[in-house]
Parts: C-alpha cells; sequence; structure tokens
C-alpha cells in the first residue's frame, strides 16, 4: 500500500455542521485514483455519523477488494462485556461491509485499557479476526511510554499499533512520539501515524519555518514536510491524515504520490523548523521538573504545560487529541484544577513562570 491514509475524523462541513457528502465523494474518489486504498474511521467520530458516511460515500461505490478499511472499538463507551458484540455488529452494518481489515481497540490510555482488560477486548478482537470478520488486529494508542510497554508485553497478539507521531511531537515528554515509536518497534510492531499535522498545527507554522521549507523546495507544503517526516521512520507503514477540504487532499496525494524518504539535510531541515515552532509557544516550560518535586497535590505540571502550548497552536476547533492526553495523565496525576495555589512549585521554578494562573488557563481550556 501506498503510505498516505485518509482519516475520516475531519471531513468537510455544510454551513449546518453535517457533513459534506457530495464532496466527500469526490475525495474518496480521486484518493482511489491515485493509487491510495487505506481509508480510517472511528465510531463516535463526526458525532457518531462518520462510519455511515464511509458506506456512503466509499462501501457502496467502489468494489471491496479496491480499499482498505479501518475502525475501532470504543473502550471508552464499554459498560459490559456484551456491549463488544453489539458494537461491532453495529458498525458492520453502519460500514456496510462483513469484515474490517484493520481494527483497533480505540485510545489504551491507561483508563482505557484497565476497561479493556477487564471486558477482555483483546480476546473478542482476537476471536472475531479467528471468525474472519477481522483481518489485522491492533490499537490506538495516546499514553507514556512505559504503559505502551506494558500493555504489549501483556498481548503480543497484537499486530500493529497506532501513535501520534510528528516532528514537534518526537522529543516531546508529555506525548513521547520517539518513545513510543522505538518501544513498538522493540515489539516487532508495525506502526500507523496519527496527527501527523498535530491538528493542523504543522500545516500553518510561522513564517519564518514555512519559509525555511520554501527555501528547499518551493512547491512543497509545510503539511507535506510533516506528513513525510512520519513517512520516513523505518517502520512506520502508514500515516494517516484528515483531510478536511479538496485541497488539503489533492496536495496531501500529490506529495505522496512517489513517497521518497527524507534526507539528511531534509531532516537538518525539519529540526530548525522544529526549534522556530517551539520558540513561539505561550509558556516558556522547559520541562525541567523541579516544579514537580514541590507539588503536594502530584500535578503534572510541565507535561500540561506542554499539552496546552500544543492546543495554543492549533487551529481546529472541536474534537482535540491534546484533551484525550489530558485526560489520559490525570488518571494518575492530579488535575490542573487540584492546584491549592501554595506558590511552592513557582519558588522552585527557574524560567519563574506564573504557574498557578497558567494552571488555570490549562483546566478552562481542559477540563
Amino acid at each position: 500500500m501506498k503510505k498516505l491514509g485518509f482519516g475520516f475524523m475531519r471531513l468537510p462541513l455544510l454551513e449546518n455542521d453535517a457533513v459534506d457528502i457530495d464532496t466527500v465523494c469526490k475525495m474518496t474518489d480521486i484518493f482511489l485514483e491515485r493509487g491510495f486504498t487505506y481509508f480510517d474511521t472511528a465510531y463516535m467520530y463526526h458525532n457518531f455519523k462518520s462510519e455511515t458516511v464511509i458506506r456512503d460515500a466509499l462501501v457502496k461505490r467502489h468494489p471491496r477488494d479496491s480499499f482498505t478499511l479501518a475502525t475501532k472499538m470504543p473502550t471508552m463507551f464499554l459498560k459490559s462485556a456484551d456491549d463488544l458484540e453489539r458494537i461491532f455488529n453495529e458498525q458492520l452494518e453502519k460500514c456496510g461491509v462483513d469484515y474490517f481489515d484493520y481494527y483497533l481497540l480505540h485510545n489504551l490510555g491507561v483508563n482505557h485499557y484497565a476497561i479493556a482488560e477487564k471486558y477482555k477486548a483483546f480476546e473478542f478482537i482476537a476471536r472475531k479476526r479467528d471468525e474472519g470478520k477481522i483481518k489485522k488486529i491492533g490499537f490506538s494508542f495516546h499514553d507514556t511510554a512505559e504503559l505502551l510497554d506494558e500493555i504489549l508485553t501483556a498481548h503480543p497478539e497484537t499486530e500493529f499499533v497506532q501513535l501520534q507521531i510528528n516532528y514537534l511531537d518526537w522529543e516531546s515528554g508529555s506525548i513521547q512520539s520517539r518513545k513510543c515509536y522505538e518501544t513498538a518497534v522493540r515489539h516487532g510492531k508495525p506502526v500507523i501515524v496519527m496527527e501527523p499535522v498535530k491538528g493542523g498545527a504543522l500545516a500553518n507554522v510561522p513564517k519564518e519555518a514555512e519559509d525555511l521549507f520554501k527555501s528547499y523546495a518551493p512547491n512543497s507544503s509545510p503539511a507535506a514536510w510533516a506528513i513525510r517526516y512520519a513517512a520516513s521512520l523505518e517502520h512506520v507503514m502508514m500515516v494517516l491524515s484528515g483531510m478536511s477540504s479538496m485541497e488539503q487532499l489533492l496536495d496531501n496525494t500529490a506529495n505522496m504520490q512517489d513517497f521518497k524518504p527524507m534526507t539528511k539535510e531534509e531532516l537538518e531541515i525539519v529540526e530548525r523548523a522544529a526549534d522556530i515552532i517551539n520558540s513561539s509557544i505561550s509558556i516558556p516550560c522547559t520541562s525541567c521538573g523541579y516544579c514537580l518535586t514541590e507539588c503536594p497535590k502530584n500535578i503534572a505540571i510541565p507535561r500540561y504545560f506542554e499539552l496546552f502550548n500544543a492546543e495554543k497552536r492549533s487551529e481546529l476547533e472541536g474534537f482535540s487529541t491534546h484533551k484525550v492526553y489530558y485526560s489520559n495523565y490525570t488518571e494518575t496525576y492530579g488535575k490542573a484544577s487540584d492546584c491549592i495555589k501554595c506558590g511552592k512549585c513557582e519558588r522552585a521554578c527557574p524560567q519563574h513562570i506564573d504557574i498557578r494562573n497558567q494552571l488555570e488557563r490549562i483546566a478552562d481550556m481542559f477540563e
């Protein structure tokens, strides 16, 4: 397969916020015409309508063997073991298929992994694979490399993992793209990349970073650089892009039509661009961690600052992966709103950040 996948999480909308099905149909046709075949959806995307849209735009209009379809079991909605069978059958009907090529347990952060284990979700999807209703089983993940290692060790039957990877998150202390990628590689699992353009943030970079890209490749967009960066990783099998306009689809497919991994020089340019983008962050935290040893409420201050900065750079509204990460971290650490204003963190901060006020902003954004 070509390495670009069409994510049905961010689709073109009409003025009433309904999905523009006519445009999606045209985008789907062009995507297939250009030789790309991987489509990704999920149970709750677009107010639970995405799977139906993919049926109408793709499944009903193209031969089943001309595309690859992936969707996800919503672990966050499971209330009993019976829900697994009910939801899975509902998904087959909504998508209009007899089987899924790739099927994932959705967002296995610390809390959702506990739910998956409680209701034996891994055993369920393995059984569906044995029945021929799933070709490949895996899971999507938004949490630490340590938890990823724990899950892959406990479930070697997993055939792939879906991770958030982009050049801005590669060395991130909170999202841990590099560490998670290396963990998947160590377990011998191919990687599907989500958020390569980081919710659109890497499509709209500061002018200095854009000029840097243009000086080397005048016809390549910032988004193309971001997608090629993720696709250049050796063990990445697919890079998903949630394309919300025809313009984005034409740009992405044109740049990935004859994909070539990045050169050393191109990777150095990306590193310089990342430095430029990071210099525009809202909260100048260096993640030294001095504040953590002083906090009586065990609030993950540097991680929350990083997620806040990333969310501020993103121009998208609605669904936020940064909020997903935040929610997962609050299962282990204190919430931003748990701050008791003791001020110990600020006395320990070498950057002299007004941490207490910033935590209020984070609580407003993510809680």
